[in-house]
């Protein structure tokens, strides 16, 4: 330790080492921990995760930060029983990570480790924090026995052991971070574990996006947004010649000489980005979108056998109406994606489109910025978690319709910045609640828009983290 302490004193700068068991593009919030490591606690950050998808340019750009990434457990291996997948894969991942934390990353002074997943995780790095004389901070994201509760029962024997070695190790650890008041008291109260609420902030490149930055995003779009899931839809008809002539005309906007508008009758953008798994109910999200269809469809009087080739004929000569085409963009990667395209292509709705995409990290806030309303459907497995999607939207000015449940209301201020709802006829007149009159005399929405905004000028993440995690990883740093 004299030796470590001898080596600060004389100019080496320190270090902290980042542990995601999962694709590092998929985890927002752990790159943000290494971009304020390096730019405000001034440490070199190396980083242990899995690839998959692309960071953020500003991690890659960061000359102090040093990706390591690790092979995934082979997908072909998901054909032996689930088991052996149970006992085979945990040992495998253990061993890698104890490879990389003490082979092939520079001695480090902190390891810092999301949680979930928490087996073999926390094990791995508290044993490399031993062997290593570093320190162990964990970042609780959420349990991780709760998630393997969801796909087991939550009295299987193996979430029982898993709870075990979650709280057995998250209490080894030096620190601990967490992102909620409801998760810190849970933490103190059944765990025996003080942790530090450092809530989800957005960075600054979230923010509310120009007419320009809307502009290019589109053009840059177009074709995804002009190609239906199924046949076509009332989002696709009538679009052939969109973008045909140039880049000067998208679904959105229109560019005349030096003059970007938006066009009058065009959908309203909805936006939710959902991770397709079972914690996440996309039915309701097409439920809602069904029920909206129908809903307006009756208070405009028209009869059920109108062909949705009238409509649409109408919407392209330019006609207004009272309630607006809705365009739903899913962003995001997961197990269900295709079985839900399945169920959007078989779907005969006349004001409603789908499109399913995965953005790059800097056309993701552009969109958000970009929408008129963000839908989550995030129901936490723990009920302890915040769906950090609904940080992102507001960072970006966007207001947030949000599946309700126990400490949802930590982060919507309820009729301020959004709303909430417990079930697709609920989510459906919200809907048309919201967008009656758009784009000019949607009032509802626009409050909740300028909420947003409002929210959106407040804390961001930089903020946050030299408030509440500095001091801690400074004060555990100092121990060693």
């Amino acid at each position: 330790m004299a030796g470590r302490s001898k080596e600060k004193e004389g100019g080496r700068r320190g270090r902290a080492c980042v542990v995601v068991l999962g694709d590092i593009g998929r985890s927002p919030r752990m790159q943000y921990h290494a971009l304020s490591l390096a730019n405000q606690a001034l440490l070199e950050v190396d980083i242990v995760a899995y690839g998959g998808s692309e960071p953020h340019g500003a991690l890659l750009a960061n000359p102090s930060i040093h990706l390591y990434i690790m092979k995934q457990w082979p997908t072909a291996r998901q054909s032996l029983p689930r088991i052996l997948i149970l006992l085979l894969k945990p040992l495998v991942q253990f061993f890698t990570l104890l490879w990389f934390l003490c082979i092939k990353v520079p001695s480090p002074d902190i390891f810092i480790v999301q949680n979930p997943p928490s087996v073999p995780t926390l094990v791995a790095v508290k044993w490399a924090s031993w062997l290593r004389n570093s320190s162990f901070v964990v970042d609780w994201h959420n349990f991780g026995y709760t998630l393997l509760g969801l796909s087991l029962g939550r009295n299987s024997h193996f979430v029982s052991l898993y709870k075990w070695f979650e709280k057995h190790y998250g209490k080894m650890a030096d620190a601990s971070l967490c992102v909620t008041r409801a998760m810190q008291h849970e933490l103190a109260q059944n765990w025996g574990i003080n942790a530090t609420v450092l809530y989800d902030q957005p960075p600054d490149f979230f923010h509310p996006a120009s007419l320009e930055e809307r502009h290019k995003l589109f053009c840059r779009l177009n074709k995804e947004l002009c190609q239906p899931l199924g046949f076509r839809d009332c989002v696709s008809n009538g679009t052939s010649l969109i973008g045909s002539h140039g880049q000067n005309e998208t679904l959105f906007t229109n560019e005349v000489g030096p003059d970007i508008y938006l066009k009058r009758n065009r959908p309203a953008l909805v936006v939710s980005s959902t991770s397709w798994t079972p914690d996440e109910d996309f039915g309701i999200l097409l439920e809602a979108a069904v029920m909206y269809d129908r809903r307006v469809a009756a208070i405009l009087g028209e009869d059920d056998s109108l062909d949705e080739d009238v409509v649409w004929k109408e919407i392209s000569d330019g006609k207004q109406c009272l309630y607006p085409r809705l365009l739903f963009i899913i962003t995001g990667k997961g197990p269900e994606k295709e079985k839900y395209e399945a169920k959007i292509k078989r779907l005969k709705l006349k004001r409603v489109a789908f499109r399913t995409m995965w953005l790059s990290a800097e056309d993701y806030p552009l969109l958000l910025g970009s929408a008129d309303l963000g839908v989550c459907l995030h129901t936490s497995s723990s009920g302890l978690d915040l769906p950090m999607k609904v940080v992102d939207m507001f960072g970006c000015g966007l207001p947030v319709c949000a599946v309700s449940y126990s400490c949802i209301k930590e982060l919507v201020r309820v009729d301020k910045n959004g709303i909430l709802f417990s079930s697709s006829s609920e989510l459906a007149d919200e809907l048309v609640m919201l967008f009656k009159g758009f784009p000019d005399e949607c009032d509802a929405l626009k409050i909740l828009k300028n909420g947003a905004l409002e929210t959106s000028s407040s804390t961001r993440w930089a903020t946050e983290w030299e408030e509440h995690a500095k001091p801690l990883i400074n004060k555990v740093i100092s121990r060693f």
